[in-house]
C-alpha cells in the first residue's frame, strides 16, 4: 500500500518571461513502512519535488500531473484541505536548522506552537508533550532545556529539535531534505540512527532528500537517482548499489575521493607553532571579573613543510577552526606561531600586514565570503591591490590566469557570485586565495557543503595547485573520507585537546585512541 503516490509529475518556473522545467515527467511511490531515497546533484529536482508534495513552492511554479497521499489528490487541491496535511500528515526536516528555527523564541515555544495550532494542548499539557517529544529524540536533560534559544544549542541538538517538531503531531510521511549533510560523521550517524529508530517505532514513511549515497546506503530501502529533474534510475538500494544500471547512477557511486596526496619531497618548514593555547575568559559577578576560562585549544604544536597538508580533524566545537585562525593571527594565543622562519607571535597588526599575503584561507561556504555586489573579477583581484602585487602588471589577465588554472572561464568574470554553481563559487574563492601566490593556505571545510562528484573535483584542483606551487595546506575538515585523499598528515582534535596526531595512513590504518577509532567507524560504516 502506497502512502504517497506520483505520477507524471512537471514542474515548470515562469521568470522574466521564461520558462525553466525543473521537473519532468517525475513517477514514484513511497510504501507504508518504507523509506525512499531521492538522490541526485544539486539543481537536479529533489527538493523541488518533495515541496511539490504538500504545495509549498512558490507562485512562479507551474505544477502538472498527479500526487496523491492516501488517496487523495494533492495537485489543485484547495488550500484548507492542504492546511489540514501539512505538519500533521506530512512533515518535514530540512537541512539547515538554523534558518528553521526562530532566533528569538525558545525551543519550548516553538515546540508548543505546532503542538498548540493542530492538537490545541496549552499549558502543562503541552510542555508535557513537548518534553515527551525531546525525551524521544534524545536531547539529555530535556527539562533544562526548554528555556534554551536555538544558538545556545549544537548542530546535532537543534537538527533533534527539528526533528521533534516534525513529530509533534505524529504524521505518517516524514520528508527529509538534506538533514545530515552540515553534521559532524558521528552527529550525523546518530541522528541516522535516531531516524531508523523513530521509523520502526512510529509506524513512519520516509521520503529522504540526499546528494550523499553513503547516507543512502545506510536508511533507504529503494532509491530514485534523479538527473536535471528526470528519475533515471530507481529500484531496491542493495539492487541499485551493486549494479547500477545508468551512467549517471555509476557515476556517482564512482564520486568519492580515491587515492592520496602527491608523495613528500623534503622541503622547507612554513608553519610551526609550540604548546599553542587559546584560552577565552569568562567574566561574571557585578565587576565582571575573570571567573574561568573556555579553554578552546590547549596545547596543540604543528608543523607544515611546504607541499605538505596537515589534516585537522574533529566534530563541531573541538578548536579545529579556532586553531587556524590563531595561526593566522586573527585572534590572540599563547605560545610561538614561527612562519616562514619568523615568530610572529604578538606581533602588531601593521607588522603582520606584510606576510598577510603568503597566508590565505578558503572558506566552507563560498556564497558568504564572496560579496555578492562585486563581479568575479573584482573579488579575485581585491587582493592584488590591498597587497600591490606585481603592479606593473595588468591585473585583468592576472584573474585571467589565474581563472584558467582553477578550471573557470575567464570569459565569465563580468558575472557576479549568484550566478554560479557552489562548486565554481568554490573555485571563485580559491582564485582568491591563489592568485596572491601564499605559501600556506587554511581551507576550512572547503568541500562540505559540495555535492560528492564536485567534492572530487576540488580535491583534484587542490592537488595539482599544490604540486604545481609547492603549497602547504592546513586542511580543517570532518570528512575523513577527503582527509585521507589530501592529508600527509592528521591532528585530531576533541574539545580543545590534540588527541592523536602522526602519519595519515599510519592513523587510518591502526588509530590508537578511542575517539579516533569512533571517527573513522563513523564515517567508514558500510562503506568498507
Amino acid at each position: 500500500m502506497s502512502v504517497l503516490e506520483v505520477t507524471d509529475l512537471n514542474i515548470r518556473f515562469r521568470q522574466d518571461g521564461a520558462t525553466h522545467h525543473a521537473v519532468r515527467g517525475v513517477s514514484f511511490s513511497v510504501g507504508k513502512g518504507e523509506t525512499v531515497a531521492l538522490v541526485g546533484e544539486s539543481g537536479s529536482g529533489k527538493s523541488v519535488t518533495a515541496l511539490s508534495t504538500v504545495s509549498l513552492l512558490p507562485d512562479s511554479a507551474e505544477v502538472a500531473g498527479s500526487i496523491r497521499y492516501d488517496g487523495a489528490e494533492m495537485v489543485g487541491a484547495s488550500e484548507a484541505a492542504l492546511r489540514k496535511v501539512r505538519g500533521n500528515d506530512i512533515s518535514f526536516i530540512f537541512q539547515e536548522p538554523m534558518t528553521s528555527l526562530n532566533p528569538l523564541h525558545t525551543i519550548e515555544r516553538q515546540l508548543a506552537e505546532s503542538i498548540t495550532l493542530h492538537q490545541g494542548l496549552k499549558g502543562a499539557a503541552a510542555r508535557a508533550r513537548v518534553l515527551d517529544l525531546l525525551n524521544k529524540v534524545g536531547i539529555r536533560d530535556a527539562e533544562s532545556r526548554l528555556g534554551a534559544y536555538p544558538h545556545q544549542l549544537s548542530g546535532g541538538q537543534r537538527q533533534r529539535v527539528m526533528i521533534a517538531m516534525a513529530l509533534a503531531n505524529g504524521p505518517e510521511l516524514l520528508i527529509a531534505d538534506e538533514p545530515t549533510t552540515a553534521l559532524d560523521v558521528t552527529i550525523q550517524a546518530q541522528i541516522l540512527d535516531l531516524l531508523a529508530d523513530l521509523k520502526a517505532r512510529e509506524g513512519l514513511s520516509m521520503l529522504f532528500i540526499t546528494h550523499d549515497l553513503n547516507v543512502v546506503r545506510r536508511i533507504a530501502d529503494r532509491v530514485c537517482v534523479m538527473q536535471n529533474g528526470v528519475i533515471v534510475e530507481q529500484g531496491a538500494a542493495a539492487q541499485v548499489f551493486a549494479n547500477p544500471q545508468h551512467p549517471y547512477t555509476q557515476k556517482l557511486l564512482a564520486a568519492e575521493p580515491s587515492g592520496g596526496p602527491e608523495p613528500l619531497a623534503d622541503a622547507p618548514e612554513i608553519l610551526r607553532t609550540e604548546k599553542l593555547r587559546v584560552w577565552f575568559p569568562v567574566h561574571g559577578g557585578l565587576l565582571r571579573r575573570v571567573t574561568g576560562h573556555v579553554k578552546a585549544v590547549n596545547e596543540a604544536s604543528i608543523s607544515i613543510r611546504a607541499g605538505e597538508t596537515l589534516g585537522v580533524v574533529g566534530e563541531s566545537g573541538s578548536g579545529k577552526t579556532t586553531l587556524a585562525l590563531a595561526v593566522l593571527r586573527l585572534i590572540a594565543s599563547e605560545g610561538p606561531v614561527v612562519f616562514m622562519g619568523r615568530d610572529v607571535q604578538g606581533l602588531r597588526a601593521r607588522a603582520t600586514r606584510g606576510m598577510r599575503a603568503d597566508m590565505q584561507v578558503v572558506f566552507q561556504d563560498p556564497y558568504g565570503s564572496l560579496s555578492p555586489r562585486m563581479t568575479v573579477e573584482q573579488i579575485i583581484a581585491e587582493g592584488l591591490g590591498v597587497h600591490q602585487i606585481d603592479p606593473s602588471r595588468n591585473r585583468r589577465e592576472m584573474v585571467a590566469e589565474i581563472m584558467a588554472e582553477v578550471g573557470l572561464d575567464p570569459a565569465a568574470m563580468g558575472r557576479y557570485p549568484h550566478e554560479f554553481s557552489g562548486g565554481q563559487r568554490q573555485r571563485i574563492a580559491i582564485a582568491r586565495a591563489m592568485i596572491l601566490r601564499p605559501k600556506l593556505v587554511v581551507l576550512d571545510e572547503p568541500t562540505s557543503a559540495l555535492d560528492m562528484t564536485v567534492q572530487v573535483q576540488i580535491v583534484e584542483l587542490l592537488r595539482g595547485l599544490q604540486r604545481k606551487h609547492g603549497l602547504a595546506y592546513l586542511f580543517i575538515s570532518h570528512d575523513l573520507r577527503v582527509v585521507r585523499a589530501l592529508s600527509h598528515r592528521i591532528m585530531v582534535m576533541r574539545n580543545g585537546d590534540v588527541v592523536e596526531a602522526g602519519d595519515a595512513a599510519e592513523v587510518f590504518a591502526n588509530p590508537q585512541s578511542d575517539y579516533t577509532r569512533a571517527l573513522l567507524a563513523a564515517a567508514f560504516q558500510g562503506v568498507e
